[in-house]
């Protein structure tokens, strides 16, 4: 079966393609607004992984309705929210199975239950989270088995994921300032090579 897995070239949804690729025709794929060309740095990940890639441009108005709700807010949890189930219902217009690499303790992105039937339901697709029953230290532990990861601070690390769209659409419209008021300093991670 034909997997579509969102991908961000991060270390949680390139150990979910791991875990996944024994079962499932998986395609690694990237959702991105077209504000920037961050997506290939996605690219390249999966192709250091050795999986197929695709990206899907989601609507400008998905990114300004995240924005506006990360602006209001004062922090982006709801935002990221908005972003990456909107991704998730593109990406099960496309495939046979979806996939993405939320982990047990995420504070955002979360699938819910009652998100991922409506999306199974809706889409006729099977919703699959590989890494939901796993905390923090175990994917730590499994990644540095099996992955070459390069981290450090969110805004230098370059990868495919929608926070950095994001950024760059709140600095065009409220400068610099607003982005290090929504987004809290936090470590992000990029995958280089399998280990």
């Amino acid at each position: 079966m034909e997997c579509g897995l969102l991908f961000s070239a991060g270390k949680d949804s390139s150990l979910a393609a791991l875990l996944l690729e024994d079962f499932y025709d998986v395609t690694l794929v990237t959702a991105h607004f077209d504000i920037t060309d961050d997506w290939k740095h996605a690219e390249r990940a999966a192709a250091a992984l050795g999986f197929p890639f695709d990206r899907i441009e989601l609507p400008a108005e998905i990114a300004d309705e995240a924005v506006e709700r990360m602006r209001a807010d004062g922090y982006p949890r709801a935002g990221i929210q908005r972003v990456h189930e909107a991704a998730l219902e593109a990406t099960a217009s496309e495939y046979d199975v979806v996939a993405d690499g939320t982990r047990r303790d995420d504070r955002v992105p979360t699938i819910s239950r009652a998100v991922a039937q409506s999306v199974e339901d809706r889409h006729g697709v099977e919703y699959v989270a590989p890494l939901s029953g796993f905390g923090r230290g175990a994917i730590d532990r499994l990644v540095e088995d099996r992955l070459v990861v390069r981290s450090g601070p969110s805004g230098e690390i370059q990868k495919g994921d929608y926070e950095t769209e994001l950024r760059a659409r709140i600095e065009s419209r409220w400068g610099r300032d607003a982005v290090e008021e929504i987004f809290p300093a936090h470590e992000q991670t990029r995958i280089v090579d399998r280990a």
